[in-house]
């Protein structure tokens, strides 16, 4: 007779078959069982959070960082609405979570009992497919399934609902390669044809540009490689989304910084004139099309992406391409060493006006700005802990807000997996849990997370968390006493109202850091940024950074809200001359 497990032990050991090393969780009732079974499994190491929010934001920068799926254990009812918020963040961005919650009885589901909520009901909307498990003999299934769901194709978090009664219950166990797949179709949908349609298109273009988003990171670290080998081959212009950061050197001349509200000029007015927009991985969303029926009115676009529903979704294009970024990426390159088509050299004349109208757009510096020698520009204090950490492999994070985006412009990514921020859901708070995740895969490595004084807020209790552990994470937080891009929309879009955006109350961070047990440094003066920077780099223990910064320094280059991406505001004077007034309020 096969051996008996219960319920917990089934979760324990589906997390070892599947190489599980950490998880990151809050106990409460309805998952006491499965608490009870941690201390049989030592290759398992639990990270106790201070929140569930916490617990998912940091199983995702675990997940971006790695490439591997992040663990979610919580409790029912406010354990499981806790997290979300996290759920969705990863629903948004495409990051792989698997979450355990716990459940009330089966006899009690439906009887308002205590801790009872309908977590699958409420988690439906927000995660790729969840399960209420309801029968013991159905649990390993399930549990593999999770975790082959949360993996395959476009990644995404997934729910599994326990009741405390199946915890308990007893029966046999089956390892994953026993389970029958779930995904049985085949995610590369693209043939030859496709990949000789994209070379002849690639061929006839006079302004080419990629475009290309989280996607490429997705693919794992070998889509990044071939992508820096097309763009190599071909000569072509690339720009990227605040998700693709990293997949291509930020500091090569082919790359023309980020796109969207907050992009660069050159790489903005490169996607409206262009007349080929080829985009792997990337989203089409209203951050970077900007008023959608001028978004690059004259180009044929080409979409590449795993996700057939993410296609013609938003903007129709003129060849899709289905499949994984790599899989695709590598047949066009070895089509063109086939064809003996070297693009570079071929279409250098071809293109050469569209490079000389690309360095004419770059002469206008759209992300310079004034610097001062009596008070530190965010700006600045990102180009120095750029400076000072470029030479180390060093993982960034961020919150939500002005900070976010000056951290996109000014510290430059050569590495994929290095850039961890909210994207589509815009979760002010996801920075600090997020670099505990990170840090928790990465022990030895200088983990930032570049906050607002604001956004560090909404989790600060986390930094309990990474005390705990040793995890010597780094809260860089550029401090304008604002919710700073609340400020700027207010200024610009609602007649510098500053309802309810200024911070009257906040803390003494140096003191608030001592008194979790880590350190605390300060800086005011931009001569004393450097020393202190390198103070927070060398030590070894939770660091909080209280930089404060100009308080009425916006983010610039900006699109304003309701016009098309060639029409940007670089600066000040900008804003002035050209204010945003009717629809346009409604749309930012």
């Amino acid at each position: 007779m096969p051996k008996l497990y219960s319920g917990a032990e089934i979760v324990f050991k589906c997390l070892e078959d599947q190489n599980v090393e950490h998880i990151f969780g809050y106990p409460g009732g309805a998952v006491l069982p499965i608490y009870d079974e941690l201390k049989n499994h030592p290759t398992i190491k639990h990270i106790l959070v201070r929140h569930e929010q916490g617990a998912g934001h940091a199983a995702e920068g675990y997940a971006r960082s790695t490439g591997k799926p992040g663990v979610v254990l919580v409790t029912s009812g406010p354990g499981a609405t806790n997290v979300v918020t996290a759920l969705t963040d990863a629903y948004m961005d495409s990051v792989p979570l698997v979450c355990i919650s716990g459940q009330v009885p089966t006899h009690l589901i439906g009887t308002d009992a205590f801790q009872e909520c309908d977590t699958t009901g409420i988690t439906r909307p927000c995660t790729k497919h969840n399960w209420l498990v309801k029968d013991i003999n159905d649990l390993p299934r399930i549990m593999h399934e999770a975790f082959e769901v949360a993996t395959t194709g476009r990644p995404g978090p997934v729910l599994v609902d326990i009741p405390k009664d199946i915890q308990f219950a007893k029966t046999k166990y089956s390892k994953p390669n026993k389970e029958k797949k779930t995904v049985t179709k085949n995610l590369n949908r693209f043939n030859q044809k496709d990949i000789d349609q994209l070379i002849d298109l690639m061929s006839k273009s006079k302004k080419p540009v990629f475009y290309t988003g989280g996607g490429v990171i997705n693919s794992g670290p070998k889509a990044s490689e071939l992508l820096r080998e097309l763009v190599s081959l071909t000569g072509f212009p690339i720009t990227s989304t605040l998700q693709g950061l990293g997949a291509y050197p930020g500091n090569d001349n082919q790359f023309l910084g980020m796109l969207g509200m907050h992009g660069t000029y050159e790489a903005n007015n490169a996607m409206h004139d262009c007349d080929l927009l080829i985009n792997i991985g990337a989203r089409f969303d209203d951050r970077i099309t900007g008023k959608i029926d001028e978004f690059s009115p004259k180009s044929k676009k080409v979409h590449i992406d795993i996700d057939p529903s993410s296609i013609n979704k938003i903007v129709k294009v003129d060849l899709s391409i289905v499949g994984d970024v790599s899989d695709v990426i590598s047949s066009t390159t070895k089509t063109l060493k086939k064809k003996n088509l070297n693009l570079e050299k071929s279409n250098k004349q071809k293109i050469s006006k569209w490079w000389q109208q690309i360095e004419k757009w770059r002469t206008k510096q759209s992300l310079s700005f004034v610097n001062s020698d009596t008070i530190i520009k965010p700006q600045y204090a990102v180009q120095r802990l750029y400076e000072l950490t470029k030479d180390r492999d060093t993982y960034i994070t961020t919150e939500v807000g002005q900070h976010q985006m000056w951290a996109a412009q000014h510290y430059k990514f050569d590495k994929p997996n290095r850039w961890m921020t909210s994207g589509g859901l815009g979760t002010m708070g996801y920075g600090l849990p997020a670099a505990i995740g990170v840090q928790v895969a990465h022990p030895k490595k200088l983990v930032v997370d570049i906050a607002g004084e604001a956004s560090i807020l909404m989790n600060m209790q986390e930094i309990s968390t990474a005390v705990q552990y040793n995890l010597p994470i780094k809260i860089f937080i550029l401090n304008n006493q604002y919710m700073g891009m609340v400020r700027q929309w207010q200024e610009l879009l609602h007649e510098k109202n500053y309802s309810e955006s200024y911070s009257k109350a906040l803390p003494d961070f140096v003191k608030l850091a001592e008194a979790y047990g880590c350190v605390g440094i300060k800086a005011k003066d931009p001569s004393e940024l450097d020393e202190k920077i390198e103070e927070m780099i060398n030590t070894d223990r939770p660091v909080i950074f209280d930089c404060h910064v100009d308080q009425d320094e916006n983010c610039f280059p900006m699109i304003p809200s309701g016009k098309p991406h060639n029409q940007m505001l670089l600066g000040p004077k900008d804003q002035e001359a050209n204010k945003i007034t009717g629809k346009g309020k409604a749309l930012v």
